[in-house]
């Protein structure tokens, strides 16, 4: 099969890895299924093409031009914010302002396909944190107004801020970014969250024991964790010659990195809807329930990640 053009030929080499995992967890899947029948080998089935949907999707936009992918990360950005305001409660008087929470985004990803790390760095942080509760205080309706700020702010910052690191990284300069370029970064820093997530799941079924946060995410557990952060920090050390500028003992910590990141993602996504009394953000991703559950990880391995290779790999200090 020819490469695309544009596209790395490390970043494509790795995609085909990729597929070539998903087609054996799907036999794998298909005789558990066929042995041992039930809900269990019935939830990882539908999870397992549930990747394959994902997958492909995230391929599509990866391969075809860095518009398309910013376009993409945009899009998945817009659903995790719908879904976290879904699940919110909202009063009736701030819809416009919630309109102004969506227009952020896309000029958000702007900044971040321009490359301007100063916009990048404060429009949301600065700009909007000032202008959503100026604006709340000029419409003068002040029951609620403390909770409707730090609600709104929150919301921001965890799925719209955090989440735009990813077209950060995808922009990253090729003089910079190594030998598979800003792609490469992108897929190094979404493979590793995914298979830590994957990993943790499947060291905590064999040999969970003692629970980590047992009022947050009960079924985590200290040896999922562990095995998931020792399996990602491998992971990261063969992976990451091929896709980021660090050599692979770097590239190692740098996987240990966005494994911890990713786990403190998920619980703290995990306790906010705990406290909304939700299992799921949405519905929309069979066996994996809402987009802000498939991406929770991803919003504290991003920023994490693309600010670890900022001040170290960028610079030049490594």
């Amino acid at each position: 099969m020819p490469i695309p053009e544009g596209l790395p030929e490390n970043v494509f080499y790795a995609i085909a890895a990729i597929y070539g995992l998903l087609i054996l967890a799907s036999i794998v899947t298909a005789v558990l299924k066929r042995r041992n029948p039930g809900e269990g080998t019935d939830e990882l089935s539908r999870r397992v093409t549930s990747w394959w949907f994902m997958i492909t999707i995230f391929t599509v936009a990866i391969i075809t031009n860095r518009v398309v992918s910013t376009v993409f990360l945009g899009f998945m950005t817009f659903l995790a914010f719908k879904e976290y305001l879904s699940l919110i409660p909202t009063r009736r008087v701030d819809r416009l302002i919630l309109l102004f929470a969506y227009l952020a985004i896309p000029v958000q990803f702007i900044f971040a396909h321009m490359n301007s790390y100063g916009l990048f760095l404060t429009f949301i942080p600065v700009w909007m944190f000032l202008f959503c509760p100026m604006t709340m205080t000029l419409i003068g309706k002040t029951e609620g107004f403390l909770r409707a700020v730090g609600t709104l702010s929150w919301g921001l910052m965890i799925t719209v801020f955090a989440l735009s690191h990813t077209a950060m990284l995808l922009a990253a300069d090729d003089i910079v970014a190594g030998p598979a370029g800003g792609a490469g970064l992108l897929l190094f820093l979404v493979a590793l969250t995914q298979f830590n997530d994957v990993a943790q799941f499947t060291w905590g079924k064999l040999f969970g024991r003692r629970k980590i946060v047992p009022k947050v995410s009960p079924k985590k557990t200290w040896e999922g964790f562990l095995g998931g952060l020792a399996s990602t920090i491998v992971l990261g050390a063969i992976a990451g010659p091929f896709l980021t500028p660090l050599p692979f003992y770097y590239a190692g910590l740098a996987g240990g990195m966005i494994a911890i990141a990713g786990f403190l993602g998920d619980v703290t996504i995990s306790a906010f809807k705990r406290d909304l009394g939700v299992k799921d953000s949405g519905g929309l991703i069979p066996g994996h329930g809402g987009i802000l559950d498939r991406v929770d990880s991803l919003t504290y391995a991003a920023p994490v990640f693309y600010h670890a290779m900022h001040f170290f790999a960028f610079s030049g200090r490594i």
